[in-house]
């Protein structure tokens, strides 16, 4: 008590000064001296400027297939750090032969021990070394390993990427810590608020019934025991083949990164061709080139959903009803695209201008008129061969059935009237998000990788804002109508004793005013 009063003491007695331009001068009789330069004169003994130049290569994807086929993508950039990186050809919509979850436990146990490196602490004391981090990303239809670091480690960056991706060692300490952190995170997506990673393996799931892109994302718990080393390794030696794989690079010179992945993956070989007896061969276990069948269907769970920590929200309950879009290489891909950003939406507490979307449809036909709705947002995800565009919105459980009436009103009005103001915002609102996001080094990695691995080049910036330009109401009418010309997918979790059957939901899509059915049973004959 004694130091807090003198403490009080010493604020109360301390003068508080302000910063005062007038304060760098000082008075000398009638004269003003100061020590900043004159305003009025240029500043002396400047170093000349160095401007950068912009280079040719700085413009262009490179693109080199080498003898195995693996394929080598590239463009230089300004800067001493460079992003490095291997996108395959793998992901959950392959595992129709395997137990679901082989990806999500190749994602936990990347950059783990290799042939090279004894342990990850070996693997990530050589990336400081050169400023370094890594991170591994795995999607429905792509496995990412990727690392950023000084342009001038590209060659000992390459050989961990090699490792990580064709040698790995997969001990069963390793796999043991991946189950167990799979584990905790599966309980983990149980008790938070947020519902989204569990809805879009639902809202997959009942768009693609049992097939590829429906194959869950998320290791189910039951799996959690049936993946062992002798399965992954199977996987592996199908999945992660040289024709399969793109290397991508941004900040480094094409020619050098050839040279060092020719070197660390084409000169040495992967571990499961080496060492023949990590797996025998698996009876009915081939490789799964099968295209994606849309069905449409419902997948619900009725339950608890965590709410927020002394947030004063109600208890929510969750709906997400999907049509069947297209894939990213479909002409009506930008238009779907640019449809997404007309319905656009979010939360109801969500803060910020037009820039955030606040003048989207799901702001204004439904947030902004529904007080019971809590949130209510659009997602679109396109594939090689498939697409799925979605609204996602949540509500009281005792506002369900209104909810999905809602929803569903609002994706019949997709094919009527589009203004030309908010199809003017919705595509400067893309474009910018475009232009903004490929300020980032890794998403420009990201970017060349995925395209690279999907036609075999790069589509520049531009070709996109044009494209997105061209698109007019025409475009957005037909996309609809082609949208809602599929059956629908809906996804739902919490309480939902008022949720509506799915052929209700069928029946208010086909409707010309986006019209429910009432209670009563339906029924072919009135």
């Amino acid at each position: 008590m004694a130091l807090y009063k003198q403490a009080l003491r010493h604020i109360s007695t301390t003068k508080i000064s302000v910063w005062s331009p007038a304060r760098n001068f000082a008075s000398r009789g009638n004269k003003k001296v100061t020590n900043m330069p004159p305003m009025d004169k240029p500043v002396q003994n400047l170093p000349t400027p160095i401007f950068a130049t912009l280079k040719k290569e700085h413009q262009t994807t490179q693109v080199t297939t080498l003898s195995n086929g693996l394929r080598v993508a590239s463009e230089d950039r300004f800067g001493e750090f460079c992003t490095v990186g291997v996108v395959i050809d793998s992901g959950s919509r392959y595992e129709v032969a395997y137990p679901s979850g082989v990806s999500h436990f190749l994602e936990k146990l990347a950059f783990n021990s290799t042939m090279a490196y004894p342990d990850k602490d070996e693997i990530l004391n050589r990336l400081e070394k050169h400023g370094g981090i890594c991170d591994s990303q795995a999607s429905r239809d792509t496995f990412i390993y990727a690392a950023s670091a000084y342009t001038s480690g590209l060659d000992d960056v390459i050989h961990l990427l090699a490792e990580a991706t064709l040698r790995p060692q997969i001990t069963g300490d390793e796999i043991d810590a991946a189950r167990q952190a799979i584990s905790f995170e599966l309980e983990t997506l149980n008790m938070r608020p947020e519902q989204e990673t569990l809805l879009m393996d639902m809202i997959h799931a009942a768009a693609y019934r049992d097939n590829t892109l429906g194959l869950p994302k998320l290791c189910p718990k039951k799996n959690l025991g049936r993946i062992d080393r002798e399965l992954l390794f199977t996987y592996l030696s199908q999945h992660y083949a040289p024709n399969r794989m793109v290397v991508a690079g941004v900040g480094v010179d094409h020619n050098k990164l050839c040279e060092v992945v020719q070197k660390y993956f084409v000169d040495k070989r992967p571990i499961w061709e080496t060492e023949r007896g990590l797996f025998s061969p698996i009876k009915n276990i081939s490789l799964d080139d099968s295209i994606a069948q849309y069905t449409g269907g419902i997948a619900q769970e009725e339950c608890d959903i965590p709410q927020f920590a002394s947030a004063g929200l109600p208890v929510l309950s969750h709906v997400v009803i999907g049509l069947e879009g297209c894939s990213h290489q479909d002409p009506d891909f930008i238009a779907t695209c640019v449809l997404n950003m007309m319905l656009g939406g979010g939360g109801s507490f969500s803060a910020g201008g037009p820039g955030k979307g606040m003048y989207t449809r799901l702001y204004t036909n439904v947030l902004n008129r529904y007080h019971w709705m809590y949130s209510a947002t659009s997602y679109t995800h396109s594939y090689a061969d498939s697409g799925i565009l979605c609204i996602h919105a949540s509500a009281p459980p005792n506002h369900v059935k209104e909810m999905v009436e809602v929803i569903v009103k609002e994706m019949v009005n997709m094919a009527g009237t589009v203004n030309a103001q908010e199809l003017r915002r919705a595509k400067t609102q893309l474009q910018s998000m475009l232009l903004m996001n490929l300020e980032s080094r890794p998403i420009i990695f990201e970017d060349i990788g995925r395209q690279v691995l999907a036609t075999g080049h790069r589509k520049r910036p531009q070709h996109f804002i044009d494209e997105i330009e061209k698109i007019g109401r025409d475009e957005i009418v037909a996309v609809a109508k082609r949208l809602l010309s599929s059956q629908p997918s809906v996804a739902a979790r919490g309480d939902l004793r008022r949720m509506p059957a799915l052929e209700y939901v069928q029946a208010g899509l086909v409707d010309r005013d986006g019209k429910m059915p009432s209670g009563r049973k339906l029924s072919l004959f009135r």
